[in-house]
């Protein structure tokens, strides 16, 4: 069984537990989450949403979408956008629905979907999101590639995920239990990797983090301003 099939069946398995495990709305969960990463989801997740504006019309890709959690009530308020939220999970999906269903949000499309493999042609949309997923991410290389092939010129990738050599605690839980049971893939990157990665490809970039847990927002620059670049190296 290759790795896209066993992070597959790990979040199919694991998709009950997700919301609580993020909301850490149980002991259990509250616990964990202290242990592991010594913050709960909502010290970063708010902070990075407000990069979304409230009067947002556009188009935005939601990639992995998970329980939308965190994006059903960010939704909500974006009456006029359009919104594709694709996931490679089908039951995490049908858990993002059925938020999206009971908050009454009619304006967006579900998919299934590889990251790897947009189902998109280039250009497509103004902002792609990207909430804790590319730790998860089998082929990294190709899920950034295919994020900046679907954003417009001028449009913008905002995102977070587990970066390593933050915190050696959420480290070693990451690599001794994450990673054996299936929910996060390796190589992971550093803060500095993932600057370096962005400023090849975005202008304007943003990053900070808190812990273990980078946010990080981009612009792509057009097609002029990349030939302008051409010229001057």
């Amino acid at each position: 069984m290759d790795r896209k099939e066993i992070i597959y069946k790990r979040y199919q398995k694991g998709a009950g537990l997700y919301d609580h495990l993020l909301s850490t709305d149980r002991l259990w969960s509250l616990l964990a989450c202290k242990l592991v990463w010594g913050f709960p989801d909502t010290v970063y997740t708010n902070k990075l949403l407000k990069w979304i504006p409230d009067d947002f019309n556009g188009s935005l890709l939601d990639v992995p979408v998970g329980t939308a959690l965190f994006t059903a009530p960010k939704y909500k308020g974006l009456k006029d956008a359009q919104i594709v939220c694709l996931d490679y999970s089908t039951e995490m999906m049908t858990a993002a629905q059925k938020k999206f269903t009971e908050e009454g949000i009619g304006n967006i499309k579900c998919l299934r979907g590889d990251v790897g493999a947009l189902p998109f042609e280039e250009d497509s949309f103004d902002i792609v999101l990207s909430m804790n997923g590319f730790h998860a991410f089998p082929n990294k290389e190709a899920a950034f590639q295919e994020i900046i092939r679907v954003i417009k010129p001028g449009g913008c990738f905002i995102g977070c995920f587990y970066i390593k050599g933050e915190n050696r605690r959420t480290d070693w839980f990451i690599n001794h239990l994450y990673v054996p049971k299936g929910y996060f893939t390796p190589p992971f990157m550093a803060k500095k990797e993932l600057l370096d990665q962005l400023n090849k490809h975005y202008r304007q970039v943003e990053l900070w983090n808190t812990g273990s847990i980078v946010c990080f927002r981009g612009v792509k620059p057009s097609q002029e301003v990349l030939l302008e670049q051409g010229d001057q190296s």
